[in-house]
């Protein structure tokens, strides 16, 4: 519902033919070489998908900030940024075309605004996304990365299928079913809802 909330006022911005990526990095199992896989794999998608664009948020953390400024931060084409707030960051994956991650909580809010993600992880706690087909388990390995990076932008096709599955997290109906339950257990008059399915 959150998610939902605070995208709600907000326009998609978008120039003709441009390709934004959004891009978060954090986790210790993707500090050292594995970021700078991932990074990598950031420089050939550049160069692979016309107009393409990268916004990235870097982590407070010196380790992840440091590898993240020596590898990408002379590229213009990459956005190296400061973290948001909420607010912001949400407005960041509703304007992006594609979200490249290894937060767990981006990977649950992506799909409520119809976004495919590609998941930095070898594994993950929240397997949802990817049985949905909303996001792709890639880990660092940077040819998976790009492969799958470069179809979703080319692929119109499949860009649509991936960004139209169902959200396995809800539908943003979680706080007015509350609301209407707790209205009929009290016997007053409740919206009727569909379930979540």
């Amino acid at each position: 519902d959150a998610i939902l909330q605070a995208t709600s006022d907000d326009e998609e911005p978008h120039n003709e033919g441009e390709r934004t990526i959004l891009v978060t990095t954090h986790r210790r199992e993707n500090w050292g070489d594995p970021q700078r896989a991932i990074c990598r794999a950031v420089k050939r998608i550049v160069d692979a998908v016309p107009g393409a664009r990268v916004i990235l948020p870097m982590h407070r953390n010196p380790v992840v900030r440091e590898v993240l400024q020596q590898e990408l931060g002379a590229d213009g084409r990459v956005s190296l940024i400061e973290p948001p707030d909420y607010w912001e960051f949400a407005r960041l994956m509703k304007s992006s075309d594609l979200i490249l991650t290894d937060s767990g909580g981006v990977q649950e809010e992506a799909p409520a605004l119809g976004k495919p993600v590609l998941v930095l992880r070898r594994e993950t706690e929240r397997p949802e996304g990817i049985d949905a087909g909303n996001a792709f388990l890639v880990g660092a390995d940077e040819d998976k990365i790009v492969a799958e990076a470069v179809s979703l932008l080319t692929d119109r096709a499949r860009y649509a299928s991936v960004a139209q599955a169902r959200n396995p997290y809800g539908d943003g109906l979680a706080a007015r079913r509350i609301v209407a339950h707790l209205r009929k257990s009290l016997c007053l008059p409740a919206e009727e809802l569909p379930a979540f399915s």
